[in-house]
């Protein structure tokens, strides 16, 4: 999905404009002609031509916004959250609305998965994760706010740690980790008075921890299988044993899971049967197991998924947000009658973080609209207040001339009751009219495939938009998620080439459009997006005038048996297993490095070396498949990134490089 992309520093520029001629010699990736290579510091780029400094100048402003996002309070009066001020996003607290932020980490790498002690917790402070150069091996640290230290916490080795999860008292802490045996996520708690850690559920899987109960003796957890298929259930800490709950229907994907404040009932998502009916969304429900009741729908009324939920720790009120339509909408009930409260009106656009003050009182929220970087948010639930404390910079950029997206549908190649499937799409249409009568247009594909693009703001499209007069589709393909499990299904396995069709329906859909022009249509995606980019460009060929490929599968053979031994199972649910001769046999045929010698369009590339999701070799090898056809290729390469690009000086690097690559490619201006 789409990542914020800042400014080309002054330093990197100058870095640019004294490196020596390029040599012209064979790349690594490529064993035919030669191509133009250049390395400035943990950026290697081939083909890439120097950047304008008029280019850097028009995108210095979309380059520098930042946006902030809450992580919880610190106490009833101080916010922590994650914020950007140099090269990578750091913890920072706030501590009035509109107040001066006060950053508190320093790391070369940024820190991630911010959890905040409860407030009844015995020491106040926070734990954080940080990787080293986007190889996703995070560690886990203590920070604590008395005496500004950090403490490694997890075994610094080449592990996995994460999903932190903090009892009441403060004095359990429990987190997934695959320090064992490198593949499987187990659940370990670390007593934070002595340091002790043990692990506590090691049953092979995927399991991640979810809540303590409050009187810290129960864990619930869940075993992960894939988006569709969760198990939930509870660990007794004392003797370890563990009961998983039972599943209606036998299976069903589960979100959040939650003690509720008595400690016997229990919130979660689900979309398990309801009443013997079957369940398309994931909704919100509260068991109460001594009732003898069955569960209850909270959120039945809303035919859409529930992204997250969140309860007061004084447990009279819980929030949550439900996904309508790629669209946040947020609720919050009275607990225990669950009676929906009034809330102020909020923008229009996605809605995170759902951090109760520990008086209860207030929550805070982080917004995100097409036409606003992510800032934060307090409501006064009593009063139904609106506050906003942080107010993140565009770059001095008039937000009124931001383009903010309409929601189309475009019919596809089959049907559902009788009629065409319809795919949504949001599509950012240039303010301006086209000097040419119509607009050039990108085509935007998410990664996941089970994820969701949505409309969140993002500078590299409203760049293209107001800078570029290009106009930008931002699909969601059959496979994504927030549409129902049965939409999400419909890409699994051999039916993956059915989503490229939904981007085929897309061209004819442009075609039909008056206004967007047929012949100059780019497609940009990263991940499984990246594939999709080069699935387009080797099925539609003749259509497709450029192409960006971001971290992207080449092929699902080779991906599958480098991607790192934690992720291969996973991915095997949703791609298909290369073991079975007739999945190989589709892989074979589907996968676009063997597919390469259709590609007729240019081609950029960009990879991190340090990926551990998809790796590197991705990248080289349909690099040297295209360039071997004699087809033009970029390609570029950060030593110090992995599945995407975090830092600063890096993503600047690529924006730029991307926009001078539709400049010259998409809109045929070689200046």
């Amino acid at each position: 999905m789409h990542r914020p992309t800042l400014f080309l520093t002054a330093a990197l520029t100058l870095a640019i404009a004294t490196q020596a001629a390029a040599q012209q010699r064979p790349s690594a990736a490529d064993a035919g002609p030669a191509v133009a290579r250049k390395e400035v510091g943990t950026r290697i780029s081939e083909n890439i031509p120097e950047i304008p400094a008029t280019l850097v100048e028009t995108l210095n402003r979309y380059q520098n916004t930042r946006g902030a996002s809450v992580a919880g309070w610190l106490d009833d009066r101080c916010l922590l959250m994650s914020t950007r001020f140099a090269e990578t996003s750091q913890a920072h607290r706030v501590c009035a609305p509109m107040g001066m932020r006060e950053q508190l980490t320093f790391h070369d790498e940024p820190v991630s998965g911010l959890t905040v002690s409860p407030p009844g917790a015995w020491r106040d402070g926070f734990v954080f994760g940080k990787d080293k150069g986007g190889d996703e091996f995070s560690q886990l640290y203590w920070f604590d706010t008395a005496t500004r230290t950090t403490t490694l916490l997890t075994d610094g080795k080449r592990s996995q740690n994460g999903g932190t999860v903090i009892s009441r008292d403060g004095g359990l802490m429990a987190y997934s980790s695959t320090s064992r045996n490198g593949t499987d996520r187990d659940i370990w708690i670390r007593d934070t008075r002595t340091g002790v850690t043990r692990p506590v559920l090691a049953e092979g899987g995927t399991w991640g921890a979810l809540d303590f109960s409050p009187d810290g003796k129960r864990l619930l957890v869940t075993r992960y299988v894939s988006i569709n298929e969760s198990y939930p259930g509870e660990v007794d800490l004392a003797s370890g044993k563990l009961t998983l709950f039972p599943v209606d229907g036998g299976k069903a994907a589960f979100g959040g899971f939650r003690y509720a404040p008595d400690g016997r009932a229990v919130y979660y998502v689900s979309d398990e049967p309801v009443g013997g009916r079957d369940s398309e969304f994931q909704t919100l429900r509260h068991h109460d197991p001594a009732s003898g009741k069955p569960p209850v729908e909270l959120s039945g009324d809303i035919p859409w998924d529930v992204d997250a939920f969140s309860i007061a720790d004084d447990g009279k009120h819980l929030a949550f947000v439900s996904n309508e339509d790629g669209i946040n909408r947020l609720h919050v009930l009275a607990l225990p009658g669950h009676r929906e409260i009034r809330l102020p009106e909020l923008p229009v656009g996605l809605i995170g973080g759902l951090a109760f003050s520990p008086d209860g009182k207030r929550l805070a929220v982080t917004l995100n609209t097409a036409t606003s970087p992510s800032d934060i948010h307090v409501i006064e639930l009593a009063s139904a207040r609106l506050a906003r404390w942080t107010q993140s910079e565009v770059g001095g950029l008039d937000t009124a001339s931001f383009v903010a997206p309409t929601l189309v549908r475009f019919p596809t190649f089959d049907q559902v009751d009788g009629k065409p499937r319809t795919i949504p799409a949001f599509y950012y249409k240039p303010a301006k009219a086209p000097p040419g009568g119509k607009y050039p247009v990108v085509i935007q594909i998410h990664g996941g495939p089970e994820a969701q693009a949505q409309p969140g703001f993002s500078p590299t499209t409203q760049y293209l938009a107001n800078e570029l007069g290009v106009a930008v589709l931002v699909p969601n393909v059959r496979g994504s998620s927030g549409y129902g499990k049965g939409y999400l299904q419909l890409d699994n396995a051999g039916k993956r080439e059915d989503s490229v069709k939904d981007i085929g329906a897309l061209l004819d859909w442009i075609a039909a459009q008056p206004e967007l022009d047929a012949d100059r249509v780019g497609v940009y995606g990263g991940s499984y997006g990246g594939y999709m980019v080069l699935a387009t460009m080797t099925n539609y060929p003749e259509r497709i005038r450029a192409g960006v490929d971001i971290v992207g599968i080449s092929h699902f053979g080779t991906f599958l048996k480098n991607t790192e031994d934690y992720r291969r199972d996973l991915r095997r649910v949703e791609y298909g297993d290369e073991r079975d001769p007739a999945m190989q046999a589709v892989f074979e045929r589907i996968s676009p490095l063997n597919n390469a010698g259709k590609i007729s369009a240019p081609l950029f590339v960009a990879q991190g070396k340090n990926d551990p999701r998809v790796p590197w070799t991705e990248a080289e090898q349909i690099v040297k498949a295209v360039r071997g056809n004699g087809q033009p290729v970029w390609y570029l390469l950060y030593t110090d990134e992995g599945h995407g690009f975090r830092k600063k000086a890096n993503s600047d690097y690529f924006t730029a490089a991307t926009m001078l690559f539709w400049r010259q490619h998409l809109l045929g201006d070689r200046r």
